[in-house]
């Protein structure tokens, strides 16, 4: 497996990670265990941010002129991500309306 696909595989691993606790969240938030969903949030934001890292290193790389041709892969970590960061954006929101029902 070259660099760039274990880079994608990363990506996608922390990007669902993130996701999974965003959704988790507002499940916490929605029995009014507010402390918890915001445990999770804020873990949510650490999974992200260590996939946005390794997004990082391409994007620098790329901009180096050592960037690597694009694969599948790589578009799917990127597609996965970019959900995955729009996901807890919502569950934010999602999880402040709770608090103030």
């Amino acid at each position: 497996m070259d660099n760039l696909t274990e880079i994608a595989f990363q990506i996608i691993l922390y990007a669902g990670n993130g996701k999974s606790s965003a959704m988790e969240a507002i499940q916490e938030a929605k029995e009014g265990n507010f402390t918890e969903a915001d445990r999770l949030i804020e873990e949510a934001g650490e999974e992200l941010g260590k996939a946005h890292g390794y997004q990082t290193k391409l994007l620098q790389e790329e901009a180096s002129g050592e960037g690597a041709s694009v694969n599948v892969i790589l578009v799917h970590s990127q597609d996965h991500l970019m959900t995955s960061m729009t996901v807890r954006d919502l569950a934010v929101e999602i999880i402040e309306i709770y608090r103030h029902k």
